[in-house]
């Protein structure tokens, strides 16, 4: 379910669990999420509990009441990945109304006549 926040709250455990404030200095996990051991934490520890705290947050914001929280792609940023669409469904860039495969040569095959009426390209 999309507005659950445990598959977050599981990473940043896992995180704490292995940073150097539990492993190394013996502090509970509770003591490293408070300042001034929060400081301390890897970035990726401190990017989490900044994302499970909006995911809490998300669960009670009335403008999400109804869609939910959005799901997590922390995957997506770590490995580099493009985000998707940016609206609608056609493309940023060349998108053409009725959509259109793409040629061999990586142009559309519909072209726009004089008339303003959309056609396949003729050769």
């Amino acid at each position: 379910m999309p507005s659950s926040c445990k598959d977050i709250r599981a990473l940043l455990a896992t995180c704490l669990q292995n940073s150097d404030c539990v492993l190394i200095a013996r502090h509970t996990p509770a003591e490293c999420l408070r300042p001034p051991l929060v400081d301390g934490l890897p970035t990726r520890c401190q990017q989490l509990k900044k994302g499970y705290g909006d995911c809490k947050r998300g669960m009670i914001d009335m403008r999400k009441r109804f869609r939910g929280n959005q799901p997590i792609a922390v995957s997506k940023e770590i490995e580099g990945e493009k985000g998707g669409q940016l609206y609608g469904g056609g493309r940023a860039v060349g998108a053409t109304p009725g959509g259109g495969g793409q040629g061999a040569d990586g142009d559309l095959d519909l072209v726009e006549g004089r008339d303003g009426v959309w056609r396949r390209r003729e050769g």
